[in-house]
This record gives structure tokens, C-alpha cells and sequence, in this order.
């Protein structure tokens, strides 16, 4: 497996990118992230052009559908065929959304989920069984979310909790960090300093769409903003440098406008390296 560097920056593979990014020069970016669930199974020119990619480049995967807050069972044959998929493209990080998205069928969005005791050990066992099932270990991502169900603690208690309680890593958006602090009314700064720096295996960050001043709407369709980028630098302050990738999702920009924020990633991952030297 590969695993791309500490101090890498990577781009998220969607197919609407799929020829800018076959022709893109070799050091653009030093990893790309894709969604198994969108990729599962899907041969002809498509397929070819993923395992291409996939040959040339270091690839993490980010799951769309595992529904690990669920009240379903996992779904354990396409748990099964992830593995197989992870195996072939020998990726090395596989996160999914510390979140749920499906009870008797798909629900297309990412719910938020209760804050409560009950929930840690329910997403716990889960994120445990498919650990067992994936054969590896895993990252869960603290998602960005508008109303909490309940809760008997409070949302970085609540990451703390699962971690330990399911021995996972975390996936720290830092886009979400932004946008929950903006909305429900707290300092992201303090917020990041409640997490734990070892059990972070890598970053995500993106733009949102500013509805109002207190009112921040995770999008992934534009350019990420200035106030997150100060973030992501005080975030490797804080927790250290990572693998940290952008996320953009629609709204697809020249490939040289992202290339740009890659670069930006890698400024601010240089001069945090560059301030121990």
C-alpha cells in the first residue's frame, strides 16, 4: 500500500475532472481521494481511467454510504467488496462519515447524529465490525451539521468517545470545524485543541457557501476562504502536519484554479515544517 506522505496535499477524484486530471503534470498533487461506492464495480473507459490514475498516483478512499450511525445492520457484502476494492488500488486510508445516511434504503444525505453515551458504543461496535471486515484500520470524519438530535455531551466529547471506544483514527475537516463553529456558536480553536493528535491520520478542507454571518453552509463548490485557511495553519500548529486534501465537489473550476489551492496547502504544510527546522 501507499501511503501518501505527512506533507503531501491531495485532490479529490470526481469524473468530471477525470481528463484534467489524466493529463495533469506528475507532481500536481501528491495524492488523489475517491468514493468507493461511486467506483464499485464500474468498468469500460471509466475503469480504465481510475486504475490509470490509481497506477500513477498514491490514492485514499472516502466512503459515501457505509451509514455507520445507522439503525441498519452494516451492509457486510459491500463492506466485502470494498476490501477487495481498497486491496486492488492498495489504499492505505480509508475514512467514512462519523454520521448515517440509510435505514431501509439510501437517504442521500449525511444526518447528524445524537451526542449521547448510547450513541458512542452503537457507532463504536459498528466502526469495530467494519474494521474487522475492511482488514484495516479506519478514519471516521466529524461532519458538519445543522441540529443535533440529543445529547448528553458535547460534540468533542462525543468524537473523544467514539475514538477511543472503537481504537479508530479521525479524518479532521476542517472546513466542518469552521462551519459548526459559525453556526452553533463556538470557538473552533478551542474545539480543535479537545482533539487528540495521534489518533489524526489526515485533513480535509473546502469552501462554503456564507448564507448569513452566523449562517455557514458546507457546499464543496467554492474556493476554500480565508478564515479557513488561518484554520488549517493553526491546525498544524496544534495537531501537526498531515496528508490534507481539498475537497471541491461541483461548481469545477480550470484545473489550474485548483492546482492553486493545492499549492496553497503545501505553503502552509512547508512553513510549518519549516518553523522546526
Amino acid at each position: 500500500m501507499r501511503k501518501p506522505a505527512q506533507a503531501s496535499a491531495g485532490l479529490g477524484l470526481r469524473r468530471s475532472l477525470l481528463d484534467a486530471l489524466q493529463q495533469a503534470p506528475e507532481n500536481a498533487f501528491d495524492f488523489l481521494e475517491c468514493a468507493p461506492d461511486n467506483w464499485i464495480g464500474v468498468g469500460g473507459a471509466l475503469g480504465e481511467a481510475l486504475s490509470a490514475l490509481s497506477q500513477r498516483h498514491s490514492l485514499s478512499c472516502h466512503g459515501l454510504s457505509l451509514s455507520l450511525g445507522g439503525p441498519a445492520p452494516l451492509d457486510v457484502e459491500f463492506l466485502a467488496r470494498t476490501r477487495r476494492f481498497l486491496d486492488q488500488h492498495r489504499v492505505a486510508l480509508y475514512s467514512e462519515h462519523l454520521s448515517w445516511c440509510s435505514d431501509d434504503g439510501q437517504l442521500y444525505e449525511l444526518l447528524p447524529l445524537p451526542f449521547t453515551a448510547e450513541t458512542v458504543h452503537h457507532v463504536a461496535a459498528r466502526i469495530r465490525q467494519a474494521q474487522d471486515i475492511l482488514g484495516r484500520r479506519i478514519a471516521v470524519e466529524n461532519a458538519s451539521y445543522y441540529a443535533v438530535p440529543a445529547a448528553d455531551m458535547d460534540e468533542a466529547d462525543f468524537i473523544n468517545a467514539v475514538l477511543n471506544e472503537a481504537d479508530c483514527d479521525l479524518l479532521l475537516d476542517v472546513n466542518n470545524v469552521y462551519v459548526n463553529a459559525i453556526n452553533h456558536g463556538y470557538d473552533a480553536r478551542a474545539f480543535l485543541a479537545r482533539l487528540p493528535s495521534q489518533r489524526i491520520a489526515s485533513y480535509h478542507i473546502a469552501g462554503h457557501h456564507d448564507e448569513t454571518e452566523d449562517l455557514k453552509i458546507d457546499t464543496h463548490g467554492m474556493p476554500v476562504k480565508g478564515d479557513v485557511w488561518q484554520l488549517l495553519a493553526d491546525t498544524y500548529a496544534m495537531h501537526g502536519v498531515r496528508p490534507t486534501l481539498l475537497e471541491r465537489d461541483f461548481n469545477f473550476p480550470p484545473l489550474p484554479e485548483l492546482l492553486a489551492e493545492i499549492g496553497r496547502i503545501r505553503e502552509l504544510q512547508h512553513a510549518r515544517i519549516g518553523s522546526h527546522d
